[in-house]
């Protein structure tokens, strides 16, 4: 019986600094979640590039199906309102 199939999934979402949202970075296998947070650091954040690190069991993640996206992302098309591309961001705003 290989490891992979014992050990649970989780998967890794790194924040590099405040006011950033945490991004996905990888996947590793663990026991627990105190265990999956420490081997998280150890490998993602090496050069000290992370604020906060999120560990989330892969069982519990829920993706949309990728061959139903026309239909699934097509509905937002049409309401504009929904995305703010045409509002100006002063430079001092920083990240949003």
């Amino acid at each position: 019986m290989s490891t992979s199939s014992v050990t649970p999934l989780w998967e890794v979402f790194i924040r590099p600094r405040n006011g950033l949202a945490h991004r996905h970075c990888g996947s590793l296998h663990a026991a627990d979640a105190q265990m999956a947070l420490q081997a998280a650091r150890d490998v993602y954040t090496r050069r000290g590039e992370g604020q906060s690190i999120w560990v989330v069991p892969s069982s519990n993640i829920v993706a949309s199906d990728p061959s139903a996206s026309a239909a699934f992302f097509d509905p937002a098309d049409d309401k504009i309102y929904r995305h703010p591309t045409f509002y100006d961001i002063p430079d001092d705003v920083g990240h949003m």
